[in-house]
């Protein structure tokens, strides 16, 4: 994998676990932000409102800063800090692993809760599709119409993703392109101003 290569998932993946009658059901998504986050757990507390405790971990952005375990109401690290190992361990980011746990009535210790976590968050992990992506960079140009084709032409040899393009007195367009090529298509763009 590169420098400017991610790993994420593109699926929902599921898992379940049973321990002394105690049930982990585990669900990965993809996810880009804060509040897709607050979203997507707050789903959870509705549709398994009579679980005992929805426990998640996330890890977001390409350099994986980004991250958080909650154990929902477990002893200290029995539950997000596993699920957010097997993230990790998987090299994953813009990753949310939720555990809904219904308890059993006999109590797991804390190793046991480390364990049922841990293989709970792999499993759903293993059922989720992995795909390697390329972090983005924004170059935005400003140019006069005329130039419009020179523009084009750059776009179409190097293929950005045109994000905006705004065409009133002055033209400005918004590329996204792969981090180690944005350099090569600012300075191809900025050539054009002098041809």
């Amino acid at each position: 994998m590169g420098a400017d290569e991610f790993k994420t998932i593109v699926n929902v993946g599921e898992g379940t676990y049973s321990e002394k009658r105690s049930k982990f059901l585990a669900f990965s998504h993809h996810v880009e932000n804060l509040d897709e986050i607050k979203d997507i757990i707050s789903s959870y507390r509705k549709k398994y409102y009579d679980a005992r405790h929805v426990c998640y971990a996330y890890v977001l952005g390409p350099e994986r800063d980004v991250f958080r375990a909650n154990d929902d109401g477990e002893p200290s690290s029995t539950a997000g800090k596993p699920i957010l190992g097997q993230i990790n361990s998987s090299e994953l980011t813009d990753v949310l692993v939720v555990v809904v746990r219904y308890y059993g009535g006999v109590n797991l210790g804390t190793g046991g809760l480390i364990v049922a976590y841990r293989a709970a968050a792999a499993e759903a992990l293993a059922a989720s599709k992995v795909e390697i992506r390329q972090v983005e960079a924004v170059v935005t140009y400003s140019f006069p119409y005329v130039m419009m084709n020179s523009v084009m032409r750059v776009v179409k040899e190097l293929k950005p993703r045109i994000i905006s393009q705004n065409y009133d007195s002055t033209c400005e367009i918004k590329l996204g392109i792969r981090k180690s090529e944005a350099e090569l298509l600012k300075s191809r763009l900025e050539k054009l101003s002098f041809e």
